[in-house]
């Protein structure tokens, strides 16, 4: 896998969405998080969905990917959250250190 990966999930709210992002960011399992309304058409419970949802796009490296689901699955309102993990194979080396440095979890 790459070293640094992007990590998709929605939410039916911003307010839920920014207690997210913060959770997120507080817990260095993100770097940055970035919040964007959408509208999502899918089936749930047999009846076709149209709905606001507010979309989570967050930023990590790699080896706290596994700590990053497992904190979305704990935190998530949803039943069953969209989590989708797609790998980060360029970008701006300063700026892909930068989120290196933010997800290192703290010394105690």
């Amino acid at each position: 896998m790459a070293d640094h990966v992007q990590v998709v999930t929605t939410t039916d709210s911003e307010e839920s969405a920014a207690e997210l992002a913060r959770g997120v960011v507080e817990a260095r399992l993100g770097a940055c998080v970035q919040v964007v309304p959408i509208r999502s058409f899918y089936v749930w419970d047999g009846a076709a969905q149209d709905d606001p949802e507010w979309q989570l796009q967050i930023k990590t490296a790699s080896g706290r990917l596994d700590a990053l689901v497992g904190h979305l699955k704990a935190h998530h309102g949803y039943d069953v959250p969209e989590i989708i993990v797609t790998p980060i194979v360029g970008g701006n080396p300063d700026y892909l250190t930068w989120v290196d440095e933010q997800t290192t979890p703290a010394s105690r």
